[in-house]
Formats: structure tokens, sequence, C-alpha cells
């Protein structure tokens, strides 16, 4: 098999999964004060210093969560919440149009059901919020903004959003930006403190740790109303039993996915190139999609349009001869409609729903690439032959 999926989820480091299993048969919750709870709780703080090492953050600013989705709703509604709650002129939530469902559904739950009035930014054709388009929106009225959210790196187009810049024009207004790094970990230099971020959210499975563990990187400055109440286990902002082999697990992936950052741009930049290559060579009419520069799209992503096709049709073409890819986010695959990321950028519907998500990963193989070179001339052109009758 051709794995081309890692956006949607890549295969576990054999680290990672050591440090997973070592702990699965020990006993200690991380709350508890005997010998066992204290074990369990260093196994937790030295993940926690191994992260926020990894992530240029403050170990005190690392909350960890059940994944990437609760950590973007604990951003989103949390700060929301906090935000009003000290100013209630404060209702108005900016948001990129591209953001993941995590994201964009709970921007939309909070303008549906919490009287907040939503307001998505502009992007370019290649996907890409840029700093005067924000810098507009907050300056006609800065006193009713709550947050901005925008992601660092786009899960189906690739492309790159300037965050430091971004992050500068919220700062100047006084306002908290929070962004969706899940994408950008381990492919680009990403550097929490460095950021000027208030919030920042990963999760381990993207970057070879376990499912259902991730992290809310939060400025110490901020206290979002939590969602899940409890024991307060993290800061009093995240409440639950810690998964304490999940937790050291994640840890030994993200440093792991810091530590090899260079070599993962470099080396599977370099595949990446020649899929790119490999596909317009088979499929002139192939469209990129993102930012058509490799500085400006994630190092692992090849995102395509073909004219004439159905990306469902060609994603099935491919799996039968043991390519495994995707029309988009994994969170939106069987839906049929466009992708709310190309439309956003302005792309035709009907072009935009023939699309190819490839996206490497720390597996990833020249005969991957040779696999997909081989078999995507064909697919597209029997794919085209079946939408015709």
């Amino acid at each position: 098999m051709a794995y081309l999926d890692h956006a949607a989820t890549t295969p576990m480091l054999p680290e990672a999964a050591a440090a997973l299993t070592d702990r699965l048969g020990t006993t200690g919750n991380a709350s508890s004060l005997h010998a066992a709870g204290r074990r369990a709780r260093r196994t937790v703080e030295e993940a926690r210093e191994t992260l926020a090492e990894a992530l240029g953050a403050r170990p005190s600013e690392v909350v960890f969560t059940s994944g990437g989705t609760e950590a973007d709703n604990l951003a989103v509604k949390g700060l929301y919440w906090s935000r009003r709650a000290a100013d209630p002129a404060r209702t108005r939530v900016l948001a990129s149009p591209v953001e993941h469902h995590a994201v964009l559904d709970a921007v939309h739950w909070l303008g549906e059901h919490e009287g907040a009035t939503v307001e998505y930014l502009p992007v370019d054709a290649h996907g890409r919020v840029h700093p005067e388009a924000l810098r507009a929106a907050i300056a006609r009225d800065p006193d009713d903004v709550a947050l901005a959210t925008v992601m660092w790196a786009n899960n189906e187009i690739g492309t790159v959003m300037p965050v430091r810049a971004l992050a500068d024009v919220a700062a100047e207004f006084g306002v908290p930006l929070h962004a969706d790094a899940v994408q950008a970990f381990g492919q680009l230099p990403v550097d929490f403190g460095a950021s000027g971020l208030a919030a920042m959210t990963v999760t381990a499975h993207k970057i070879g740790g376990p499912y259902g563990i991730g992290a809310l990187l939060l400025g110490r400055e901020y206290s979002p109303v939590p969602v899940l109440h409890g024991g307060g286990q993290e800061r009093n902002v995240r409440s639950g039993t810690l998964d304490v082999p999940a937790v050291a697990s994640f840890a030994v992936a993200g440093r792991l996915a810091a530590e090899r950052r260079e070599w993962f741009a470099r080396e599977i930049g370099t595949l990446r190139d020649e899929l790119v290559d490999a596909v317009r060579t088979a499929v002139p009419d192939a469209l990129l999609g993102g930012d058509p520069s490799p500085e400006g799209r994630l190092p692992a992503n090849a995102h395509f349009m073909f004219p004439g096709c159905e990306g469902d049709s060609l994603l099935l073409l491919l799996d039968a001869q043991g390519i495994e890819c995707s029309t988009g986010s994994a969170c939106s695959a069987g839906i049929a409609q466009p992708s709310h990321v190309l439309l956003a950028t302005g792309t035709d519907p009907d072009l935009a729903r023939g699309t190819l998500r490839f996206s490497l990963g720390h597996t990833s193989t020249r005969e991957d690439v040779e696999a997909v070179a081989k078999a995507i001339g064909p697919a597209v052109e029997r794919a085209r032959t079946a939408g015709l009758t």
C-alpha cells in the first residue's frame, strides 16, 4: 500500500509506541497523593516540560486535552466567554473561512447560541489571510472584538499563514489570537513564545503519537472559561483524569518532531516536489491547490484539482490500486459538497469537487511517488469518461 494520507493521521513512531506500551501496565492517577500518584504526576510533568521545550513554550502554558478538537473548542469558546464576561460588549469573533471544522463549527455555535457576531476574514486565492485584512476588521470597532482565530497552516491545501504578523496586529488592539497548529507542528518552525499568540492547538496523532491526546498552548495571562467542569486538573481550565501513558507518548513524539523537523522538511519536501512534478506530467491540466511556492506551503502537502472529475471517484480508483489519499479533510470525508476551503479562495464549485490531497509523512518513500505517477493518469482518464456517461 502507498499511504499518502498523513494529514489525516500518521503511523505511530516506534519510540512513541514504546513509551505508550511501557506505561500501560503502570497504575497511578496523577492527582493522587500516594506514591503511585506521585510517580504518575512526575511522568506528566516531565512530559509537559518536554513538549514545552519542543514548542518554544513554558511548561505552565501546556494544557493537556483529549486532542485538537477539544483544544480548539476550549480556545474559541473559552476565550469568547471570558472576554465577554469581562466586557459584555465584546461579542465579535473574527475567523478565517478556511479553518478546520473544529474551529469553524465552534465559531458557528457561538453565533447560534451565545450571541456572538461572527465575521469571516477575507483570504486570497491561495487561502491566506493577510495582516492588513485582520487590521481592517479589528479597526472597525476594536472594543467589540472578543478574539480572532487563524490556523497556522491549512490542512487541505497546505498554505502557511503569516502567524507572527497576524499576532502583531492583534496585539496592537489587545485582541487574543488563537491558531490551530495541528498541521504545522513537525513541519514548520513552531515556537509559541516567539509567535505572539494567545493560544495554540496541537495534537499527537499528526506527529507520530497516539490518538486521543493533544494540548492547548495557553498564555499565562489568559483564563478561558472551561468547556469541561470537574476536578480542574489542567490549570483549572480543563478537567479530567489525565491519560498518563498517552501523555508520555505524546511527549516523545513531540520531542522527535522538533528534533527531526529540518530533516522532515528537506527530505519529505523533496518527495512532495517529485510527486507534484509526476502528477503534472501525467495530467497536464491538473491544478495545484494552495500556494504554488514550496516555501509558502507545508512540505508534506500536495493538493490537486482535476477538471472534469469527481474527487471521490478518483480516490476510489486509486484506492483499488493500493494508493490511499483523500479529497480533503478526513472530518469532511463522504460529504457530497465542495470544500469550504476552496470555495473561500474563489474556486469554481465544479472544479472544487474534483480534488485529491496527497499528504506525505515519515514513512513515505520514492516508491509511493512512483505508484502515484503510474496510476494517476489512467485514473483521471477513467474518471472523466465515467463523468460523461
